[in-house]
């Protein structure tokens, strides 16, 4: 998956395929949490590189986040990933993500990613 940023958003599209559902035709509500808590990171990496006027993004890790599934996800269609954030210091962002499947809203996200330094285990993993 690939996020780009849109004006104060980050936004991505991904197809799903059969392995990812959770039964015929549904996306795996576990497939739609790693979705977004990956999209929603990206979006607290862009958002502290642009703050701190940086030239590659730092290394963020997900403090906490939260998931609400609020109907079933069609896997016929790609999906899209909508994220923009909504507070932020130094080094965090708090982060509201949207996946949304046939122009309805299916599950949202809300989560505190933070930067990490060097001796952190993830630092630079990705």
């Amino acid at each position: 998956m690939r996020s780009f940023p849109d004006g104060d958003e980050v936004v991505a599209e991904w197809q799903p395929s059969k392995e990812y559902e959770a039964f015929d035709g549904m996306l795996s509500g576990g497939i739609i949490g790693t979705l977004l808590d990956c999209h929603c990171n990206w979006s607290a990496a862009w958002h502290l590189m642009n703050r701190a006027g940086a030239d590659k993004p730092p290394c963020t890790v997900t403090a906490e986040y939260s998931i609400r599934l609020l109907r079933p996800t069609p896997s016929d269609r790609p999906v899209r990933l909508v994220a923009r954030v909504v507070e932020s210091t130094d080094d965090r962002a708090v982060v509201e993500g949207e996946l949304i499947a046939h122009d309805k809203v299916c599950a949202t996200c809300r989560g505190t990613f933070v930067a990490v330094k060097p001796g952190h285990p993830a630092y630079h993993r990705w």
